[in-house]
């Protein structure tokens, strides 16, 4: 199970440290994403980290922008979002990869996931 929170609404510019919490399954040997979903658009991958947290990827939209990291001793992962923009608007779940002990350089296509959070709504506007 993949649980997330932390979103809400800011103003362009504005930081939101998005978390997500996971159980029943052994968090620390799988890849993880964070992915986002404006209204009326497709999922769009925003960031993958590694299993051991070493290795990290970020699309073009948010690099430099946004961070994330993990915490495999409390099964946690965070999406730290700083300098944020109206586009940046959407519903962020956190995803699982399918395969163990993989690192992954990029996002893929959204079959390289086999479990997702609900999501939680940021809002970026005035």
């Amino acid at each position: 199970q993949l649980v997330e929170s932390g979103g809400g609404s800011v103003q362009p510019g504005g930081s939101l440290r998005l978390s997500c919490v996971a159980s029943g399954f052994a968090f620390s040997d799988y890849a993880m994403s964070w992915v986002r979903q404006a209204a009326g658009k497709g999922l769009e991958w925003v960031s993958v980290i590694d299993d051991t947290g070493k290795n990290t990827r970020y699309s073009e939209s948010v690099k430099g922008r946004f961070t994330i990291s993990r915490d495999n001793v409390k099964n946690m992962l965070y999406l730290q979002m700083n300098s944020l923009k109206p586009e940046d608007t959407a519903v962020y779940r956190c995803a699982k990869t399918r395969i163990p002990k993989i690192t992954y350089y990029d996002g893929g296509t959204m079959d390289r996931y086999d479990y997702w959070g609900q999501g939680t709504q940021v809002t970026v506007s005035l």
